[in-house]
């Protein structure tokens, strides 16, 4: 049976799970994190909305959206820019009545007129926590087809406790209905866990919504899915492609890391369904005839004058000559000095780091350095 998409609206929430990420969504949303040496994380479930043919979405926003503005601009990059549908950013207090949400439910609450004048009659909920390449078609197919009140995109598999500390996981019998939900469970191994993305018909949501906030439920995965498990007819549909989820600082260093190996990189940048985000026009990387870069992604506008190795460096970053970069991120004009040594570092934005300096940490918990400092 197949799905008019062009019926559907997509909801992505660009602040969800700020707190997560400490430091890093300091001055911005989760949604404008720099991710994979030229993205921001909003663009995959935003590029996945566009390929899958959706041509309405909606940004929910919540504070700290400014960089996000500048991000997406007009929309042009993911053919958004439109007289009928596109994109539109939905910013806290868009409902009257509403507050700066506390939850799922209260930020649907602030976007609710947005909702309402809609002409969808799906909706698909997202986070900007996930990393994937996803086709949202199937996942529409099999909710209409099953005739549940809401689906769940789910991923089996096998987690460590402090990854499962920020998911929801999900029980569920053999035909995908889902008997109980826990919520941040202090558990590890083999577990079905949410993707933290949903779908639903529009006018199921809207009801819920309404007897939710009249009842001053806030948490659509503790009043909705876990209090209501039995009495919704709530599926799954078991996801088993390539993802990255963003759970904490170190979950972010190892999901970029995972783009180094050649295959997983394969499985995200797919030819037909390509992973857009914002044009900028610099020039390409210049490399110091003594510099040496192994497995490594460097971004265009970079200059790299010393060694370079299993790390992945934004747009515009420098290199001094005799340094060394191993297992590093580093984003947007960073600068490192001349006969520095850094190896599992993060570093924000226009970070310098001055010549003869060492900085080192673990991989299981990189050092990170803020947005604009001097080291």
């Amino acid at each position: 049976m197949g799905v008019n998409m062009g019926n559907v609206l997509g909801l992505i929430f660009a602040n969800m799970h700020d707190a997560t990420l400490g430091d890093l969504t300091k001055n911005r949303t989760m949604g404008s994190i720099l991710f994979g040496g030229r993205y921001r994380l909003i663009d995959f479930p935003l590029s996945n909305m566009v390929n899958s043919g959706i041509s309405e979405v909606g940004v929910i926003t919540k504070s700290n959206y400014q960089s996000l503005l500048d991000h997406l601009g007009s929309a042009r990059e993911w053919d958004l820019a439109r007289k009928k549908g596109g994109l539109y950013i939905l910013p806290p207090f868009g409902n009257v009545g509403s507050t700066l949400y506390r939850g799922r439910i209260e930020a649907l609450y602030g976007a609710m007129s947005f909702i309402k004048h809609s002409m969808a009659e799906y909706v698909i909920l997202s986070d900007c926590d996930i990393v994937t390449n996803m086709d949202f078609k199937p996942i529409v197919t099999q909710h209409v087809k099953s005739g549940a009140d809401i689906t769940v995109v789910t991923h089996t598999g096998n987690y460590y406790s402090e990854d499962i500390k920020n998911s929801t996981v999900i029980n569920a019998n053999e035909d995908g209905d889902v008997k109980s939900v826990l919520i941040k469970p202090d558990i590890s191994g083999v577990c079905t866990t949410s993707l933290n993305i949903f779908v639903m018909r529009k006018d199921f949501l809207i009801d819920m919504i309404q007897d939710s906030i009249s009842r001053g439920n806030v948490s659509f995965e503790k009043d909705i899915l876990q209090a209501k498990c039995s009495e919704l007819k709530i599926k799954t549909f078991e996801y088993s492609n390539y993802f990255s989820k963003i759970t904490n600082i170190t979950s972010y260093f190892r999901a970029n890391q995972e783009l180094l190996n050649i295959e997983n990189a394969r499985k995200l940048y797919l030819p037909k369904r390509p992973i857009y985000t914002k044009i900028r026009d610099n020039a390409p990387v210049k490399y110091d005839l003594d510099s040496k870069v192994k497995n490594s992604m460097i971004a265009d506008g970079c200059i790299i004058d010393g060694e370079v190795e299993n790390s992945i460096l934004f747009r515009g970053v420098k290199v001094g000559k005799g340094t060394k970069v191993k297992n590093c991120i580093l984003m947007q004009g960073t600068v490192v000095g001349d006969n520095a040594e850094i190896n599992y570092l993060i570093t924000d934005k226009n970070v310098k780091i001055s010549e003869n300096h060492i900085l080192s940490s673990a991989p299981s918990y990189p050092m990170y350095v803020g947005k604009g400092a001097s080291v």
